[in-house]
């Protein structure tokens, strides 16, 4: 079947960077933040990871927002949704400055922007464990515009996460496309391959990989961005 949607992860494809790197300085920022509100830093990291795993294990009862959020205020109680705003507003601003940790590949927009001129549709599927807000800034230092994408996942419009194949199926019922026409790229072994257990062509980006389990990448169609566009102008 023709390829017609291309899904394209963002931290570590799209986006290039040290995952340790940015993690530490995005927590460094916020726990600056958020201090004034009275969340002491070191617990805040943890509570934050405690949330991330709520929402790693959802099981598609609620919006991975209210995992999140349900999961900090067991810390902090109610007080927390009162705060969304102050958090919301970090992510539209200090949350940019993390972007000088970041690296920059002007072929990520490149390949963007050629599937759009040839009627491809594309899809920002980037693991919905942040606000759309963060999703946007993030993208923006790509110099991609989230108006480039028929669909974007974030933490307000998804109830599963990466490596659940269930994250790639709610993609597929919103956007109304089989998994036969659509191809995931991305850098992380386990989180973004699985997509290929649907049926979805894959490829793996290798300038930022992430094979946590050291599995066998020869058995996907792998490579830097040149070689994923040589990959794109075969399969399209």
């Amino acid at each position: 079947m023709k390829i017609t949607t291309v899904f394209f992860d963002l931290d570590g494809t799209l986006l290039p960077m040290d995952q340790d790197v940015f993690v530490k300085t995005y927590f460094k920022l916020l726990a600056k933040k958020v201090a004034p509100l009275g969340y002491e830093p070191a617990s805040l990291v943890d509570n934050i990871w405690a949330g991330t795993a709520a929402m790693v294990k959802n099981d598609g009862s609620r919006k991975n927002a209210d995992a999140f959020w349900a999961q900090f205020s067991k810390t902090y109680g109610d007080k927390v949704y009162n705060d969304i705003p102050v958090f919301d507003e970090f992510y539209s601003n200090e949350f940019n400055l993390v972007k000088d940790v970041c690296g920059f590949d002007p072929l990520a927009k490149q390949t963007v922007d050629s599937l759009k001129l040839k009627g491809v549709d594309t899809v920002l599927a980037t693991n919905p464990i942040f606000p759309a807000v963060a999703v946007h800034s993030r993208l923006s230092w790509t110099g991609i515009s989230p108006e480039d994408f028929t669909y974007i996942t974030t933490y307000e419009n998804s109830s599963f996460c990466k490596p659940n194949p269930k994250y790639y199926e709610e993609i597929l019922a919103r956007i109304g496309k089989s998994p036969e026409e659509c191809l995931m790229v991305g850098n992380d072994v386990e989180e973004d391959m699985v997509a290929q257990t649907l049926g979805m062509k894959v490829f793996l980006l290798t300038n930022c990989i992430l094979n946590k389990k050291d599995r066998d990448i020869s058995v996907y169609p792998n490579g830097d961005f040149e070689d994923l566009v040589l990959h794109l102008n075969t399969v399209l």
